[in-house]
């Protein structure tokens, strides 16, 4: 059951109550809209804060901190949802009821948050310059990766150009000629504007009464000089075009990305039986992608659909050799069509049902996985329950899964290729 309570204006503590666990958790999340000027900030403040209080001025301090703590952990979390953006920290800690008698955890927990959040190390009128310096590297060289990743690189590439009018193309941690561009002065200047203005989200996973940890964290909020700007709605993809793009790199298998739109939203009435039809099409083994393109016809190594209730969009992602790629779209055609037409069998449909409520069945496996179902939940705009997600699962049948196929329409392809094939 998750309680909701409104702190002060713009603030959100969320708490799910939780006995099950050990461990408990505590999410401090500032909700930002996603725009490219902010992107490489957002992402890259949590990693500053991270490395030194006042009163803990460098990492062996906090880890001594955290280890008095239990063992206690607090980490970064940088999410994209949609058109936001969220940037912040994230701890796990044992519960008080596990601590010896006498200890508590959640308080000094608490305490801790505030310090990191309200007490970092600063300079010259910014946070440490070796802190800033230190963690753009790291930033730069976690975007630079996905360099590595042909895969992750090419989707990426094929949302950038798809979504240039929405600001879902914009990349979840910026780009790294934004995040060499960061100054020390400019990133504590946009911590201070982002903590006064963005909508914050706080969830609690536990067993503590939602007013006890509503009581725990008052004192940090009032601390805080809020000046808080309305967060503007989600909104579904803004359509400037499609196409198709070709880019050649020393590659030796190429990688097909072909994005889809649809209507259908997370926040629709219909994003259950899309997820189903997405689930059927290319999600997994026994999904007509997998089953026809790969192993019937092997005309890739891999392959894979995805759906972005968010925003309503579907994409899919192929392994191919360069002489394939003709023959893969056609026949990535022909499996959709096959499902427009209702060409599913019990099988196919059982399988992609199964393989979702399996996937929701875990939502409560731990403090993490709930936190992560349910405050995204509350940032898209999807207002189904584990329980009632898994009950609409379901409920979907073929003539569903068929008329949600019917609604996709081709956007935008991406073809990776090697030099001069």
């Amino acid at each position: 059951m998750t309680t909701i309570l409104e702190l002060l204006p713009g603030i959100t503590l969320r708490c799910f109550a939780d006995s099950c666990f050990k461990q408990g958790c505590l999410s401090f999340a500032m909700i930002r809209p996603m725009c490219a000027q902010e992107a490489a900030l957002n992402a890259l403040i949590p990693a500053v804060l991270l490395r030194g209080t006042r009163k803990c001025p460098d990492l062996r301090s906090i880890t001594l901190r955290l280890d008095d703590l239990y063992g206690a952990t607090l980490g970064t979390q940088v999410r994209r949802v949609g058109d936001y953006q969220t940037t912040g920290l994230y701890c796990a800690f044992l519960e008080d009821r596990y601590a010896l008698p006498g200890d508590q955890i959640l308080g000094p927990m608490v305490d801790f948050l505030r310090e990191v959040l309200l007490e970092p190390v600063t300079e010259k009128g910014g946070f440490s310059e070796a802190f800033v310096d230190s963690e753009k590297r790291n930033l730069i060289a976690t975007i630079e990766s996905e360099l590595n990743d042909k895969r992750a690189y090419a989707m990426g590439r094929m949302i950038r150009s798809m979504c240039r009018a929405d600001s879902f193309g914009i990349p979840r941690l910026g780009d790294a000629e934004s995040v060499a561009a960061i100054t020390a002065q400019g990133a504590y200047a946009h911590f201070q504007k982002i903590l006064r203005e963005s909508r914050i989200d706080i969830f609690y996973v536990g067993s503590a009464p939602a007013e006890k940890v509503a009581q725990l964290l008052m004192p940090m909020l009032r601390e805080i000089d809020r000046n808080y700007v309305n967060l503007p709605d989600q909104t579904a993809f803004h359509d400037d075009g499609g196409g198709d793009l070709v880019e050649e790199m020393d590659v030796a298998q190429g990688k097909l990305c072909m994005g889809y739109v649809t209507p259908v939203t997370n926040r629709d009435e219909d994003f259950v039986p899309m997820q189903v039809m997405n689930t059927v099409f290319g999600a997994g083994m026994t999904s007509k992608l997998f089953v026809n393109v790969r192993e019937k016809h092997s005309l890739c190594y891999a392959i894979g659909s995805g759906y972005y209730g968010s925003k309503g969009i579907v994409t899919v992602s192929a392994g191919i050799d360069f002489d394939k790629e003709q023959q893969t779209r056609e026949e990535i055609g022909r499996q959709l069509d096959a499902i427009r037409c209702g060409d599913i069998t019990d099988e196919e449909l059982t399988a992609a049902k199964e393989a979702l409520l399996s996937s929701l069945r875990g939502t409560h496996d731990s403090p993490g996985s709930i936190e992560g179902y349910y405050a995204t939940a509350a940032l898209s705009g999807m207002k189904l329950t584990p329980a009632a997600y898994m009950e609409a699962v379901r409920g979907v049948t073929k003539a569903d899964v068929a008329r949600m196929a019917g609604l996709l329409q081709p956007h935008t392809t991406y073809f990776l290729k090697g030099v001069s094939q």
